[in-house]
């Protein structure tokens, strides 16, 4: 029997290789356009210069609602407001990776089935005579079938490998820039069916053999290379929240 008497690493950090995500790596980061997805990438705080997309429009409407103010009320809160945020960003900034909202990872467009647990839909299919239902086999009426989910996945993992890393495969990144082109990593903050299949697809796999991934909520899941190689994708297993042990007992 083994003892763990430290915990595992922080999910992030600038300059630690332990930890899951390294901020000076990022290049590039996918978010998912719905709500949820958006707040949880801003709960990593992963130090981003200019903040987030969203964060900027809702900066601009508080501006315009500021207008209606007297001009020189409007003034002071502008120069106060500038002044702090450009310190705390200075002090804060870890990464210059983009943002980038896209519905190429938004979760899976459940259509009738919207609200419904696997359970209900399987007794509602039950009831009505249609038989077995496999979200990865049957898709969703009126919304996205197994070939629609793979079509969107599928460009935007064109998309990432053109991008970020292509030039850097076919060697061993080194240095703290991530390798000779410069930071790589890209990171997907989206939801729970969509990461599963995309995961399936990295690895050329169809949606229609069956996803048997398990991701929680919350979860991070690591996407690589075998041999440093573009035509070798592979899912990393364990490496991401190890532990050291101190003492073996028996």
């Amino acid at each position: 029997m083994s003892v763990f008497a430290s915990a595992p690493p922080p999910l992030f950090g600038v300059g630690d290789d332990d930890n899951t995500i390294l901020t000076y790596k990022l290049r590039a980061r996918y978010v998912s356009p719905r709500k949820r997805a958006q707040r949880t990438l801003e709960l990593l705080d992963l130090g981003c210069r200019g903040g987030m997309p969203w964060q900027r429009t809702q900066r601009e409407r508080t501006q315009e609602q500021e207008h209606e103010q007297t001009q020189q009320q409007e003034e002071q809160q502008q120069q106060q407001q500038q002044t702090q945020t450009s310190a705390h960003e200075q002090d804060d900034i870890r990464t210059n990776a983009t943002v980038e909202i896209t519905d190429r990872i938004r979760e899976w467009d459940y259509g009738a089935y919207e609200g419904l647990t696997s359970a209900t839909i399987r007794a509602l299919r039950e009831k009505s005579g249609e038989g077995a239902w496999d979200i990865w086999r049957d898709g969703c009426p009126g919304g996205e079938s197994p070939a629609d989910i793979t079509k969107r996945l599928d460009l935007l993992i064109h998309d990432i490998r053109s991008r970020f890393h292509a030039k850097s495969m076919g060697r061993q990144p080194r240095g703290s820039d991530g390798g000779p082109e410069g930071p790589s990593d890209v990171l997907l903050v989206a939801h729970g069916h969509i990461l599963r299949a995309f995961a399936m697809r990295w690895i050329g796999r169809e949606l229609t053999e069956g996803v048997a991934l398990l991701l929680e909520a919350g979860g991070v899941g690591t996407l690589s290379y075998e041999h440093y190689s573009i035509d070798e994708p592979a899912i990393l297993l364990g490496g991401a929240f190890m532990v050291d042990v101190v003492e073996k007992v028996g």
